[in-house]
């Protein structure tokens, strides 16, 4: 090997490493750490410490580098095409991150981190949902309320495949996330992969703005108290006093319970649920545990004195995520509060984001948070004290048609459209997939409700006039069974 050659590589890898560890002393200064995906890890003292050991021995790890230097070199000189030197130092990065099985530790070049912070005025439109790479697939965690992708009926677990046309396979997230996103107004067709259903969908939607606001409050008077509903959609910057006003409100009010509803929130940043989760529990008991990755476990206290005078109840479902699975957790653990609901989505890890000094940057998962009692959900989820399922339509999926459904059939779909027609008020007879007479009665008062040609069979338009008019339904909150669980447990 040309020795000139090897130092030249040395040189380039320490580089990258220096500019890593300079970066990082840089962020405990002058950043709050904040990673792309909204969660926060402060750096600590502790963090300085061993970022200043990594450089002192940075040359012992190169020497542990040398197999992939000597595999750069062998690349460079041997390889039929020519070969840019960074294209093998980018690959280099990107295989050690893969190489941790993590979805969410990645790095991003220069070039995508450019579409990035350019997009990031521009980040509010598009189909406004948190996506996650899982196993390999771009995989939706939440719909954000409001959006294009909740109003398509998108939900938690789908899998994007392909975009107006294009595969994502092979790409990381940022580079998909990017195919996805787009200007308000503008369509976008994506391919989805739902668990539990055989045929891929297809789904269109209008891009949009996408909602600001993530706090939404409200009343409910059962049984002679006065109920405070307050609707986390995300944790963002202004959520945490966004929700200390509401519930300031509520409060002046006189509520008699509260429900915190964090259903389809895919999370945040971390000090907005810890700013939240200090109103509540006192401080002879920690709301959260952070683990470092020497296993060293920090607790986090409040400094209030005593948890309210009223009872309360987080409501969660398989869309909650992070930051939401923090606070049912910790208010369970910490003061015996019910979490009504399903099981949550399972992300109990930490990321913080390094610039590599070159413009490009590495999100690397640095920390587990843990429940007041230590326990960890990541990949588990948070568990409700009271399940509480919504009704069949809910569950229900877009129903697809190449050739109408019709009298006499069984299949998976009439199935969903029986359903369908039941949640909506109309009788099918049965929800087995059989279409029989009164499922063909069922669909021709439908088709005359909503001015649709009576044919008694379901046909494309059908089909797309029974999915957006359940999903009007869904979201306007209708048969709300999780709601109305918890209003009753606080109220017996």
């Amino acid at each position: 090997m040309n020795i000139r050659k090897r130092y030249l590589v040395l040189f380039l890898f320490i580089a990258i490493a220096l500019g890593a560890v300079g970066t990082y002393v840089g962020l405990a200064f002058f950043a709050d750490g904040t990673s792309s995906n909204g969660n926060i890890a402060s750096l600590d003292q502790d963090l300085l410490t061993e970022l200043a050991d990594q450089q002192e021995t940075i040359e012992e790890n190169m020497g542990k580098m040398s197999k992939v230097v000597d595999a750069f070199s062998i690349i460079q000189e041997n390889y039929v095409e020519d070969v840019e030197d960074t294209q093998l130092i980018e690959g280099a990065i990107q295989g050690m991150l893969q190489s941790l099985d993590d979805p969410y530790s990645v790095y991003m070049d220069q070039e995508t981190m450019e579409q990035f912070n350019e997009q990031i005025e521009s980040s509010f439109e598009g189909i406004g949902a948190e996506v996650s790479m899982t196993e390999g697939n771009v995989t939706i965690v939440a719909p954000i309320k409001d959006s294009p992708a909740e109003k398509a009926g998108l939900k938690p677990n789908d899998q994007i495949l392909s975009v107006d046309g294009e595969s994502v396979e092979g790409l990381d997230l940022y580079e998909a996330v990017n195919k996805i996103r787009g200007e308000k107004g503008s369509q976008v067709v994506l391919e989805i992969r739902r668990p539990g259903v055989d045929d891929l969908l297809e789904v269109e939607l209008t891009r949009d703005a996408i909602p600001l606001e993530t706090v939404y409050v409200d009343t409910r008077e059962e049984n002679g108290k006065l109920i405070g509903i307050i609707e986390l959609t995300s944790f963002s910057e202004n959520t945490a006093s966004d929700f200390e006003n509401g519930l300031a409100d509520l409060e002046e009010q006189g509520i008699d319970g509260l429900v915190i509803d964090v259903r389809g929130n895919p999370g945040g940043l971390l000090p907005s649920v810890q700013e939240i989760l200090s109103n509540f529990v006192p401080e002879d008991s920690p709301y959260l545990q952070i683990e470092d990755p020497s296993g060293k476990k920090t607790r986090y206290f409040s400094d209030i004195s005593s948890a309210k005078e009223y009872p309360i109840v987080t409501l969660i479902n398989e869309g909650s995520a992070s930051a939401s699975e923090i606070l049912a957790a910790s208010l369970n653990e910490a003061l015996d509060y019910d979490i009504v609901g399903e099981t949550s989505f399972g992300k109990g890890t930490v990321q913080q984001t390094v610039s590599m000094g070159d413009g490009s940057t590495i999100k690397i998962t640095r920390m587990r948070w843990l429940t007041p009692e230590g326990n960890s959900i990541h990949e588990v989820g948070v568990e409700p004290t009271i399940e509480q399922k919504m009704p069949d339509y809910y569950y229900t999926n877009p129903v697809q048609v190449d050739e109408s459904l019709t009298f006499n059939e069984s299949d998976d779909k009439i199935e969903n459209v029986q359903i369908m027609l039941e949640g909506l008020g109309y009788e099918p007879g049965r929800t087995d997939g059989y279409f029989n007479e009164e499922t063909q009665a069922a669909v021709e008062a439908f088709q005359q409700d909503q001015e649709l040609n009576v044919t008694g069979e379901v046909d494309e338009k059908t089909a797309e006039v029974l999915q957006t008019t359940i999903i009007e339904k869904i979201r306007n909150n209708e048969d709300d069974y999780q709601l109305e669980k918890a209003i009753d447990t606080l109220t017996e």
